[in-house]
């Protein structure tokens, strides 16, 4: 019984593993158009637009009439945003952004590589951020207006003691006068949006604002266990909007605290200052765009009306501690499915090592003997118990052969054999079963925690978050991903469980034992491309293991 449940543990464990590694969804399909679905938003009260009376001062400035023209090179005009924390660009056709730029993350780790851009649509395809307030749901045709911009360079430094504002207006043919407002803070990601629409025509106006997010997602995921996608909270609910297929198309009516794209590492989100519900629709377009749109009730404006409703936005990192400090539940988008509960414990551990230590490698030497330290009672019992079934091997083959053609004696000779020895088939495994939603967890941290990102450790480690490489080789190597060179930290961590394996009591059954002497080799090639800092894991792990083995076996 405790052979086969090992080997059960251990095949689902691969089964786990390679499933994740060999089909992760493709996203560079060519895909097929299809249809629209005509979804028709909710008829009931809006609760995120205010509607004020006409002598409110929030449109206080009114431009010239203008109408809704085609966007062009020569009437449009950019404007830089500078914080110490990044650098945009926007543009007054929309209006929207046309670059953010991310000052502390880089490409890559050489210095001298690009700044990480969240925007990443290119030229003819959808603008990246639209929101604004339309008559047409799902086609908006207020994407084209050209607004009249206040300013055309926005400066923060360190010393900035306030926030500063851009101001967009126009008034499109209708009659409709519309202001945004985005204001820009110097040491936040954060990005404040009022939008306040007047009525000036004779005839009442039904619209609706809208918010769309537009994105071309990366051809090759970088992590295993990361979603990349759209994503949004939904009646209190995390929902991850997956479209695998071009021209797929997802609608979710409900109540959306927020929406948002997100990859490996960071997230472009916008959050509704109240919540109201509405529809969301998920597209993947005919060129590879993941289209978000979400859509409150529509609102009917009398001649002189005047109605507002305000977003608060998010681009940059997905660090649980700036998404918590933030609020309005975005934090949540900072999710590791199942073992949640577990992993932001964990998570908040390793940054508390890190913030005085200064290294996350070291961090998480310190985390691995931690956890060791505490599950060290359920594993002496473990190892104990294995060691233990091994003297009784030689009886229990005897029994086997003696009740060979009579399972209902063998069954009863063994039960027998393990009371009077007072031993537990199942005490050597269930011990390991117990810590496995600790290692998922540790798994998941460890391949998708942004704090481990372009982190370095020591010597040729520098980047946790990527595989360990010495050596940068010209030529590709079998079952290696680019970079290509000499996994140093990973070939250690086969031979540690080569040599923890032949310190394990092995089973009576000669193919169960060769079958177990594989295993540190089909580890060692299954983590050839796992983060450096999940090997440096599992490789403490292992030396703690094997220290743990040699004190049982010397008592």
């Amino acid at each position: 019984m405790e052979k086969r449940t090992i080997i059960a543990f251990v095949l689902s464990f691969l089964v786990l593993i390679l499933w994740s590694y060999f089909f992760v969804p493709s996203k560079d399909k060519t895909p097929k158009e299809s249809k629209k679905p005509v979804i028709e938003a909710s008829k009931e009260a809006p609760a995120t637009p205010k509607v004020a009376s006409v002598d409110q001062p929030a449109i206080s400035q009114q431009p010239q009439k203008a109408e809704v023209t085609l966007p062009s090179e020569a009437n449009e005009k950019e404007v830089e945003i500078d914080t110490p924390l990044y650098r945009a660009v926007f543009t007054n056709v929309g209006p929207t952004i046309k670059s953010f730029k991310l000052k502390k993350y880089r490409e890559t780790i050489e210095p001298n590589s690009p700044l990480i851009d969240l925007v990443n649509v290119e030229k003819g395809l959808p603008d990246f951020l639209i929101i604004g307030f339309d008559k047409t749901p799902y086609s908006p045709t207020g994407k084209n207006i050209i607004y009249q911009v206040d300013r055309q360079t926005i400066r923060l430094d360190q010393d900035s003691s306030s926030s500063k504002a851009l101001v967009f207006r126009s008034m499109a043919s209708n009659g409709v006068l519309i202001k945004q407002t985005y204001r820009f803070y110097p040491d936040q990601y954060r990005v404040d949006l009022s939008i306040d629409v007047l009525n000036q025509s004779k005839e009442t106006v039904n619209g609706v604002f809208f918010a769309d997010i537009n994105t071309l997602p990366p051809k090759e995921k970088k992590s295993y266990y990361s979603y990349v996608g759209l994503v949004l909270l939904l009646d209190g609910k995390l929902e991850k909007v997956k479209l695998k297929e071009a021209s797929e198309e997802k609608v979710l009516t409900g109540q959306v605290d927020w929406m948002a794209y997100e990859n490996d590492f960071f997230i472009s989100a916008v959050i509704p200052d109240q919540p109201s519900k509405g529809n969301f629709k998920g597209r993947l377009s005919t060129s590879g765009v993941l289209e978000g749109t979400y859509l409150p009730p529509s609102v009917s404006l009398n001649p002189s009306g005047q109605i507002s409703s305000s977003y608060t936005l998010y681009f940059g990192p997905r660090d649980l501690g700036v998404l918590k400090q933030l609020g309005k539940n975005l934090d949540r988008a900072v999710n590791f499915g199942w073992t949640d509960i577990i992993a932001k414990p964990l998570l908040y551990l390793l940054r508390f090592f890190n913030g005085y230590i200064n290294n996350y490698g070291v961090s998480i030497i310190l985390l691995t003997i931690l956890i060791k330290i505490l599950f060290w009672p359920l594993t002496h019992k473990s190892y104990k118990s294995m060691k233990e079934m091994q003297k009784l091997q030689p009886r229990m083959a005897k029994i086997r052969e003696k009740y060979k053609n009579d399972k209902a004696q063998l069954n009863k000779e063994m039960m027998g054999l393990y009371k009077t020895y007072k031993v537990n088939p199942m005490g050597g495994c269930l011990p390991m079963i117990i810590q496995l939603p600790v290692f998922f967890a540790l798994f998941r941290i460890l391949g998708s925690a942004i704090e481990l990102r372009q982190a370095p450790f020591m010597l040729w480690i520098n980047d946790l978050s990527a595989p360990d490489r010495l050596f940068n080789f010209p030529f590709s190597i079998p079952f290696m991903k680019a970079p290509y060179g000499i996994p140093v930290l990973t070939l250690l961590m086969g031979a540690s469980m080569f040599l923890q394996q032949k310190m394990t009591p092995t089973p009576g059954d000669p193919t169960q034992a060769k079958l177990m002497m594989f295993l540190p080799l089909i580890f060692t090639f299954m983590f050839i491309n796992f983060p450096s800092g999940l090997v440096l894991y599992w490789l403490v792990n292992n030396i703690l293991s094997i220290g743990q083995q040699y004190r049982i076996h010397r008592s």
